[in-house]
């Protein structure tokens, strides 16, 4: 009897390391780095911080497209923009691309129970807020999506212009309890997920998407309050920065370009009020995995889907090849790893999501997917994962080619760990940039022309030219499964 019982003890150990993680995966909204744990002193986001002092910090993050839904369908599938069909935000991937097995539905292949709430493939803000949006209905065993307050508050907001109130800037300070908004609506629902997850075994695969700082910026007055106009300082473009820049990569919105400095006060005070208040809500659904006993089996990762111009070459929102809006926040926090606390440095594509955290959960990828698993640069942040991130998207300018008529012209981009160039049209047809962030962290002189830089500019031109050729080689053996 006693070698009967020392063998179960021996074997319980095993059993209780070999439980399948559980996996929880945050998504902010056109949020960019301008948070405490990638630098910024000024924007408060104590709970995100707290997460990164968890986890790895990943400073180097690009989206493969500065649009929702490009870059939400890229790192959800798997597949570059071009291979899995959505270049713009009006495209579902499963109409290229049906049989692919999507990040979430991975894992519900696999036995996990998956949940999402709010905003994780595609939505249309804020119309679709309630709704559910471009989902994936295959991906999941649960949805929920509440509608809260500011999704009925647009006739109120503040505006630069007449345009669609989430295509455009605008803020609105709300006298409520934050509890009425939908992000604190959406985080209640994902705290009654986790409630019911830890009475079970099965593992759990539970994305939340947040909606802030997503355009309309509606957040409690208290979050107002912790950014005062008098200390906002905003930034204004040299008045030759454009003089050396392409039509093609500027995506100038309507009423943007003739902002005056309140008004651009005013939107930053929002944009940062609705990043913090999106903040409050990480951390009450981080306090509750961990009331719930189940922060030590659970990854976590926080990311946005692309970064958010806030005046750069007199530049807002998102929706071009800079380096403000492909810019992204990563941080992925998995209990036991050497890394936790630390940054790393190397170049990630969001695309490299999906093989790593299938990867941390012992999962197999199909054989399509894109990305390359990053997971060792949880214990080893100081190494190399990638020389390069490639990037693309239609130009938004079109406007300004009137022999176009409508047609689109499409940016492809590659940034090093020093540079970044961009071509716009065939072989740069329509402009072409080079950029050295050494020298000029805020791209103002394009050295494209440079006779220093002539050697970089044919290493940087044959470096994009093998990344766009692999990024729109067609997956078709499985498409029409």
């Amino acid at each position: 009897m006693k070698k009967y019982l020392l063998l179960i003890l021996t074997l319980l150990p095993l059993q209780l390391e070999a439980k399948q993680p559980n996996v929880l995966l945050i998504i902010a909204d056109d949020l960019n780095s301008d948070i405490g744990a990638f630098g910024s002193d000024f924007v408060k986001t104590p709970q995100i911080n707290k997460l990164a002092a968890n986890g790895v910090v990943f400073e180097s993050a690009y989206a493969q497209a500065s649009s929702c839904a490009p870059s939400r369908s890229s790192f959800l599938t798997g597949l570059y923009p071009h291979q899995n069909g959505v270049t713009m935000n009006a495209p579902h991937f499963r109409d290229f691309v049906p049989s692919a097995v999507s990040l979430p539905q991975l894992f519900r292949n696999n036995g996990y129970y998956t949940a999402r709430v709010g905003k994780v493939f595609h939505y249309n803000v804020p119309p679709h807020i309630g709704t559910d949006g471009h989902d994936d209905p295959k991906a999941w065993d649960e949805v929920r999506n509440p509608k809260g307050i500011d999704a009925r508050l647009n006739d109120k907001v503040n505006a630069v212009s007449a345009n669609k109130v989430g295509a455009t800037l605008t803020w609105l300070s709300v006298d409520n309890s934050a509890g009425e908004h939908t992000d604190s609506m959406l985080t209640t629902d994902a705290l009654e997920i986790l409630g019911k997850a830890h009475q079970t075994d099965k593992p759990f695969f539970l994305s939340v998407g947040y909606f802030r700082p997503h355009a309309p910026y509606i957040a409690p007055k208290e979050y107002f309050d912790l950014y005062p106009l008098d200390t906002i300082k905003p930034y204004m473009m040299p008045p030759d920065d454009r003089n050396d820049i392409p039509k093609a990569a500027w995506a100038d919105r309507k009423g943007q370009l003739d902002l005056t400095e309140l008004q651009r006060k005013e939107i930053i005070q929002g944009y940062y009020a609705s990043i913090s208040f999106m903040d409050a809500q990480v951390g009450r659904l981080l306090d509750g995995l961990k009331a719930y006993g189940l922060d030590q089996n659970t990854i976590v990762i926080f990311l946005s889907d692309h970064g958010y111009h806030l005046g750069a070459h007199d530049l807002w929102q998102k929706g071009d090849l800079f380096e403000g809006a492909l810019l992204t926040p990563l941080i992925v926090a998995e209990p036991g790893r050497k890394g936790n606390g630390s940054n790393s440095q190397s170049l990630i594509e969001l695309i490299d999501i999906y093989p790593t955290i299938a990867k941390l959960a012992g999962l197999e990828t199909a054989a399509y997917v894109q990305g390359k698993n990053f997971s060792l640069l949880l214990d080893q942040p100081n190494n190399v994962h990638r020389d390069s991130a490639y990037s693309t998207m239609p130009s938004r300018s079109w406007h300004y080619y009137p022999e176009l008529k409508h047609r689109q012209i499409t940016g492809h981009t590659v940034r090093t760990e020093r540079y970044r160039y961009t071509e716009w049209g065939y072989k740069g047809n329509y402009g072409a940039e080079l950029y050295d962030y050494q020298e000029d962290p805020q791209e103002i002189t394009n050295l494209l022309h440079s006779g220093a830089y002539k050697t970089v500019l044919i290493i940087m031109q044959r470096l994009l030219e093998k990344r766009r050729k692999e990024a729109e080689t067609p997956v078709i053996e499985w498409v029409s499964q």
